[in-house]
């Protein structure tokens, strides 16, 4: 069934337009996957389904009782609100209802022996009771807590950025909606919650419509892919590989197209060489068709540049990382750790925010130096590194300029030599958009450009510090391509899986208290033995430590375990609940047995059994977290 329909819809910004007359339709059962490079208007796109950006032409039709659900790039927030205000602010009666219900929990907490707060705490469970407004509270408090959100009494203002954008993706999950529109939702997650979400969207009721660069991430939930490209949409049914394919063959069939055309257009140029006069109408119809596919020519993207690129000669010494140990005040970052590089390597870096995996990289660019052993760098070698921090541009220069001012030109491996202007077009820069001045240019579009400007310093040791981050899925394409045709060390830090699994053939994993284990093999291999490791995201706020009042950050880690009062009353009620809906469950089963071939019975029972499940799956989570809470109560007594 069609919840969606987007007719024409046309966006410019000055004079670029990013979409021209394109239409798309959304039913209730699609997964969408919307793709292009960055800069194209991906994000604008869904910002006008939402109404948060206005249309130059083409109208949007959505059905009645649809309902969508929005995760910006960049949610907004009231610093001054909690975690748990800010996820609750819709206006259903039953957020006004919870919202009520939490003010009143969060006054009994300071006030226990309130008399009035009681009562009407009294009244609120029965009004909660009869909303069947439970379930929704404890979905959000388990997902809050499943996305490493574990204070929901926290203000907004002490959250880090990346915190922030999982307290908003909580908000809009909880939420009822027949449509989710999610603007790169993996993002500042590590790879155990991006599994979770996976799981949460393939099992969720509804239609979706998602901007990521995580391709493993568009395979697995993916039934529909949307491509952004120059203007136009394509639509391919599948998930990213299936996509992949569907587009190569697009692309194939639009130059088998070009190349006929030409065909016909040299034989009909030599027809008009040859003096056609239009005197009769069968000429003047030839001329005209000729000057239609005059008119109608395509103009083919370059697909096969050399992206085998001639580097600096590198000599027998690379890099040789001896004994190394790096501290900050009391916290040993890396301990002791010694490797080679090797000419060839492909080295990935991995583990949690905060372990020193930028650090390491810092370290063998020599923008730190160790507290103890040595880094000793060949001489031939001429280090490129794209890093998070110091990324700075005159944005008063043009694109091209940019890139010229570290090269003209480099050459590739047969010698030839490539321009800085067909380096910036095979790295998705027009040559109208070389002459556009950097402060024009998205976010991601500036990250693309800096990317190639530290491979146009012609460097034979790569160092990247999360590379994939705001780069769209073609450009990574193509750096991946470039890194399997560079000749000499690649190191990277990632949390891609796509990415590290296909560039890589070795792993650094940082474990924790400076000890470094190093692995031969790819992320995928290395999951496979240790099952229960994941990356934390990148969350450069993390990294940094979270930018919250220490004193009340202490308080809260020393304050003594305790009971909230409301949670004592779901503790003390919690296994008669679980033990009756397991009843209910049972009983169920028994009408669904005895329901026959009574189909429309078996459906009303088998919806009311999945119903109870889910309440049962959410009974276990807070019997699991309230549990764990009296223990750590019992513990604290002793």
């Amino acid at each position: 069934m069609n919840i969606l329909s987007a007719e024409n819809l046309t966006k410019s910004y000055s004079e670029k337009t990013l979409f021209e007359n394109i239409s798309f339709g959304i039913d209730d059962n699609d997964k969408i996957g919307l793709i292009g490079v960055n800069g194209t208007g991906k994000s604008t796109l869904l910002k006008t389904l939402v109404g948060v950006e206005s249309l130059d032409e083409g109208q949007i039709a959505v059905g009645r009782e649809v309902k969508i659900q929005y995760l910006s790039q960049t949610p907004d927030y009231d610093s001054n609100e909690t975690v748990l205000e800010h996820i609750f602010k819709g206006e259903s009666q039953e957020m006004k209802l919870i919202r009520e219900y939490e003010l009143v929990v969060q006054k009994l907490e300071n006030d226990y022996d309130n008399i009035e707060l009681q009562d009407e705490l009294t009244k609120l469970n029965i009004k909660m009771d009869a909303l069947d407004a439970w379930k929704m509270e404890s979905e959000a408090k388990s997902i809050l807590t499943r996305l490493g959100i574990n204070n929901f009494r926290s203000k907004m203002g002490t959250l880090s950025g990346g915190q922030r954008k999982r307290v908003a993706l909580a908000g809009v999950l909880i939420q009822p909606a027949e449509l989710l529109i999610l603007d790169e939702p993996t993002n500042h997650i590590d790879d155990n919650l991006i599994e979770w979400l996976e799981s949460f969207l393939n099992n969720r009721k509804g239609a979706l419509l998602m901007i990521t660069h995580d391709r493993y991430f568009l395979d697995r939930v993916t039934n529909r892919i949307l491509e952004l490209d120059e203007g136009k949409l394509y639509s391919y049914i599948g998930n990213y590989s299936v996509f992949l394919e569907k587009k190569a063959e697009r692309e194939q069939e639009v130059v088998n197209k070009e190349l006929k055309r030409r065909n016909i257009f040299r034989n009909e140029l030599e027809w008009i060489k040859r003096g056609a006069r239009a005197r009769s109408t069968k000429q003047k119809a030839r001329i005209d068709r000729f000057q239609q596919l005059k008119e109608s020519k395509v103009d083919l993207r370059e697909q096969n540049m050399d992206m085998t690129v001639g580097s600096r000669r590198l000599g027998k010494k690379i890099i040789n990382i001896d004994n190394v140990t790096k501290s900050f005040e009391s916290n040993t970052i890396i301990k002791d750790f010694e490797y080679t590089v090797l000419r060839d390597d492909r080295i990935g870096i991995i583990g949690a925010n905060g372990m020193g995996k930028s650090t390491l990289l810092n370290l063998i660019d020599g923008r730190l130096t160790p507290d103890s052993g040595n880094i000793d760098i060949g001489e031939t070698v001429v280090i490129g590194y794209y890093s998070q921090e110091n990324f700075e541009m005159d944005e008063s220069l043009q694109v091209i300029e940019y890139i010229k001012e570290v090269a003209e030109y480099i050459t590739a491996g047969d010698n030839n030599k490539i321009t800085a202007s067909q380096m910036l077009e095979r790295f998705l820069f027009s040559k109208e958009m070389q002459y556009t001045y950097i402060n024009r240019l998205s976010g991601g579009e500036k990250r693309r450009l800096y990317l190639l400007r530290v491979l146009m310093e012609n460097p034979n040791i790569l160092l990247l510090d999360e590379p994939t981050n705001d780069l769209d899925v073609q450009t990574l394409t193509i750096l991946e391509e470039y890194i399997q045709n560079f000749n000499g060390a690649v190191i990277t830090v990632s949390h891609d899986r796509y990415f590290l699994d296909k560039i890589c053939d070795k792993l650094f994993v940082f474990m924790g208290e400076g000890q470094i284990k190093q692995f031969t093999g790819n992320y995928t291999s290395y999951i496979k033995i240790n099952p229960n490791v994941a990356m934390n995201s990148n969350d450069k706020d993390n990294d940094d430590k979270v930018k919250v009042d220490t004193k009340s950050n202490y308080k809260q880690r020393e304050r003594t375990p305790k009971f909230t009062y409301k949670e004592k009353l779901e503790y003390e009620k919690i296994d008669g609940n679980i033990e009756k809906t397991e009843k209910k469950i049972s009983e169920i089963e028994e009408k669904i047995g005895k329901a026959g071939s009574d189909f429309v019975r078996l459906q009303e029972l088998t919806e009311e059994k999945e119903k109870l499940e889910d309440d049962l799956e959410n009974l276990m989570d807070r019997w699991e977290y309230l549990n764990e809470l009296a223990e750590k109560i019992e513990q604290y007594k002793k």
